[in-house]
């Protein structure tokens, strides 16, 4: 019976990898588009 779970437990963890990978490129993403918001607000700022 464990047998037929194991398939399950890997294709469950492999999606909670994905999961986890989508999150961090997505928090890349947006911690690179506050990085430039913050450059641009530092531009007007100091003028």
């Amino acid at each position: 019976m464990s047998e037929n779970l194991t398939p399950n437990n890997i294709e469950n963890d492999d999606l909670k990898l994905n999961n986890q990978d989508d999150d961090y490129k997505n928090l890349i993403t947006r911690l690179n588009e506050i990085k430039i918001t913050i450059a641009l607000l530092e531009k007007i700022i100091y003028k």
